[in-house]
């Protein structure tokens, strides 16, 4: 087999996998979180260093709700067996950086990794991150060049795969769909909430024998707790909406 067959082979498979790539390195995580050794040396140090990773992980967010919030229906999606584009998008992230999802995905786990201070654990991820997307971004490049030919080209020329060229932005045509943006990263807003205070509490136990951390943190797992319950409503609303709507058309037919 070709390499570009096997590339774009082993893409796919990785494609329909890609959301369990942080799950790999949760272990290796929570074993740097357990010999984390800033709290009880330099404790402000500590809360200034989770500020900063807990930053870089909203901004992943950020970047993903944005993408998300201007893409085209049936693009920018969570599909995971088959690739799906409608239209090519150009404007908004997509002007700057050809993956901007993955972009996102890239800084919420970074934050995530960051926050365990382990140099050793930061190398491994960045190393892991390239092998794991670069067959992906692959896979979804050839689709998109099959598919929209020389506009995905003229396109993928003048903007770069996944380190964005900020000089080149370009506002989204459409607005902003917030409720479509909640229930599509309902998902990485729970991971965010959820793992930051999770390693929180395992640092101080480990280290300190007790579970008593910062209030800031419990604010934040109750306010991501509150949206992805939120969003599971929104998803579960808009189902039967839909199927509504299905039964009332063919009724009229």
């Amino acid at each position: 087999m070709a390499l570009i067959e096997e590339f774009e082979r082993t893409g796919s498979w990785l494609f329909r996998w890609r959301s369990y790539l942080p799950f790999v390195f949760l272990p290796l995580i929570v074993t740097a979180v357990l010999r984390y050794p800033v709290i009880e040396l330099h404790p402000n140090l500590h809360f200034i260093w989770s500020i900063i990773s807990l930053g870089v992980s909203l901004v992943g967010l950020k970047v993903r709700c944005h993408t998300v919030g201007h893409a085209a229906d049936g693009t920018s999606g969570r599909n995971t067996k088959t690739q799906a584009a409608e239209i090519l998008n150009t404007t908004g992230f997509y002007s700057i950086v050809r993956h901007p999802l993955y972009l996102g995905n890239f800084l919420i786990v970074l934050g995530i990794v960051l926050h365990s201070a382990a140099p050793w654990l930061v190398v491994v991820y960045l190393m892991a991150f390239a092998l794991y997307y670069e067959r992906i971004m692959f896979t979804e490049e050839a689709f998109l060049r099959r598919k929209f030919g020389r506009e995905f080209t003229d396109w993928s020329n003048r903007t770069p795969a996944f380190v964005p060229r900020l000089r080149q932005w370009k506002s989204a045509e459409l607005p902003l769909d917030i409720p479509k943006v909640i229930r599509a990263e309902s998902a990485a807003v729970a991971v965010i909430a959820l793992t930051f205070p999770a390693l929180e509490f395992a640092m101080h136990e480990a280290q300190q024998g007790n579970v008593a951390i910062e209030t800031s943190w419990y604010i934040l797992l109750g306010s991501g707790i509150l949206l992805y319950i939120i969003a599971r409503v929104m998803k579960r609303q808009l189902r039967r909406w839909l199927k509504y709507e299905r039964i009332l058309c063919e009724a009229a037919k």
